[in-house]
């Protein structure tokens, strides 16, 4: 699992829009809250991606971008941005990579069946590219 104070892992995904978006876009001008969600338009993940829309203005005044990532494609999370108004970047991890380098990638269980899925995480990755927060686990308000 990822720490304070380790690099944070290289990325340069597609978004909702099929623009390419990088780490190396926020590094030296922004903070970065990276977070990992399971599914587009399900209930948890629709409100945690309504919270971080109605806050962002409030992270710009802190040098602050927030990036929400999952296995779902671009037209997915295009769909998921304009049905809920999100004005949060969406970015598409399709074959999990960028999962796996942030140990969000686990075996869940639910209803007694066993699958893997994406653990919901934030990251909170400083100017310099360093992990400040890693917060597994997480619930969605």
């Amino acid at each position: 699992m990822l720490k304070p104070g380790d690099p944070a892992p290289d990325f340069e995904l597609p978004n909702a829009d099929f623009e390419v978006t990088r780490l190396a876009d926020f590094t030296g001008e922004k903070n970065l809250v990276l977070y990992f969600y399971p599914k587009d338009d399900t209930p948890g993940c629709t409100i945690e991606a309504l919270e971080f829309s109605d806050l962002l203005d409030e992270f710009e005044k802190l040098d602050t971008d927030i990036v929400g990532v999952s296995r779902d494609n671009c037209l997915s999370h295009g769909n998921f941005r304009d049905k809920h108004g999100l004005t949060i970047r969406l970015v598409s991890d399709i074959d999990g990579t960028l999962c796996e380098d942030y140990f969000v990638w686990r075996e869940k269980e639910a209803h007694g069946e066993k699958r893997m899925g994406i653990l919901r995480s934030t990251f909170i990755i400083d100017k310099a590219g360093k992990i400040a927060h890693a917060i597994y686990d997480v619930k969605p308000k």
